[in-house]
């Protein structure tokens, strides 16, 4: 993929070429933005960039030719979804003994290394970090520069202040990329020693025209859904799985209107049941998380007077009902205890009983 494949911000990723062609490229860099939103993406390609044996050049600037050694292997790693998986079946074919003390590490080239949250509770480890020291202080034995890549700024407090000390002392031959959606995730002292990048959301009428040309088995009344549940982020809008959305977001609806009717417990029990323990229970509970904090977004927005904001347009006229009848104390209070559910993921908590509280305490 060139750089002219790369949609959006594009006076952001010209800076970052200039600092390559200018051997200016930062030792630590965080880049920021919406999930979906390309930061991934442009991290592999900035990486390819620093090391193609072929460089090329587009635009008058440094280019991946894509195509040699360097390039198809770092390029490997793209496919995110696909190699975290295939590292979490390695990990749990392994002996109990073993599998304790082995973190989730992505290294499809000798001379980078991606980090993603490691499961179940899906932090970055302290593990995890301890390796990219081990490495990264090895000079690079196929590239120019080493590059380590962070996919989360999720880190367990021990993780963090080990790599603040990377940070502090960084070698000459190497980057770390830390991949946030929310900086405010991250320590001050993380911050104040990296380089700050942020990627910013496109216009809907662009995520709209785009999903008109590359997903042609939606409706226009879906182009528009999934435009604005996309928030601007490219790749979250063609990727948006559009069915599996829906079905987090009908049992979201659920759990709501239990909430503000005369509550269905029988149906709220049965619902939360199907939330079981396992990598797809974990998704699922994921996605309905995301779903119910989209539908109290979009309440709070109806209730501070900006429909033209509402995300889940399909059911306007029903939140708007839903609206009338809550406050905005009763929405923060929803997202509160929404946030308890989801750190309770991570510690493991039986998920059907933590979604059975949290939609007792809401019609409460």
């Amino acid at each position: 993929m060139s750089f002219r494949d790369f949609l959006g911000n594009e006076t952001t990723v010209r800076h970052l070429r200039e600092a390559i062609a200018a051997e200016r490229f930062p030792h630590s860099l965080i880049l920021a933005g919406p999930r979906g939103a390309g930061k991934y993406t442009l991290a592999v390609k900035l990486a390819q960039t620093l090391n193609c044996l072929n460089l090329q050049q587009t635009d008058g600037l440094p280019d991946a030719c894509g195509v040699c050694r360097n390039c198809a292997q770092i390029g490997e790693s793209l496919d995110l979804d696909t190699r975290f998986d295939e590292a979490v079946a390695v990990r749990e074919e392994m002996r109990d003994a073993d599998k304790k003390d082995t973190r989730i590490l992505i290294q499809t080239h000798p001379d980078m290394l991606v980090i993603p949250p490691d499961p179940p509770q899906m932090l970055i480890k302290v593990g995890q970090v301890r390796s990219l020291i081990r490495e990264i202080y090895r000079m690079p034995a196929e590239a120019r520069r080493a590059v380590y890549i962070f996919t989360s700024s999720a880190f367990m407090k021990e993780a963090a202040n080990s790599l603040l000390k990377v940070l502090e002392e960084p070698p000459a031959h190497a980057s770390i990329v830390l991949l946030a959606e929310n900086l405010g995730d991250l320590l001050p002292t993380i911050r104040s020693r990296a380089a700050i990048v942020r990627l910013g959301a496109l216009p809907l009428e662009q995520i709209e025209a785009l999903l008109a040309e590359r997903r042609k088995e939606l409706r226009p009344q879906q182009r528009a859904l999934v435009a604005r549940l996309a928030q601007g982020a490219v790749g979250q809008a063609l990727g948006f799985d559009l069915e599996a959305w829906l079905a987090s977001r009908a049992d979201a609806q659920v759990m709501l209107r239990g909430a503000l009717r005369e509550p269905d417990y029988s149906t709220l029990f049965r619902m939360t049941e199907s939330y079981r323990a396992g990598a797809d229970g974990q998704r699922k509970t994921a996605g309905l998380i995301r779903a119910m904090n989209s539908l109290l977004e979009d309440l709070l927005l109806l209730r501070s007077g900006t429909p033209a904001l509402v995300r889940n347009i399909d059911l306007e006229a029903e939140l708007a009902a839903m609206a009338g009848q809550v406050s905005v104390e009763w929405i923060e209070g929803a997202e509160r205890g929404l946030y308890q559910v989801e750190s309770g993921m991570r510690r493991n908590l039986l998920r059907s009983v933590s979604l059975d509280a949290y939609a007792t305490a809401l019609a409460r």
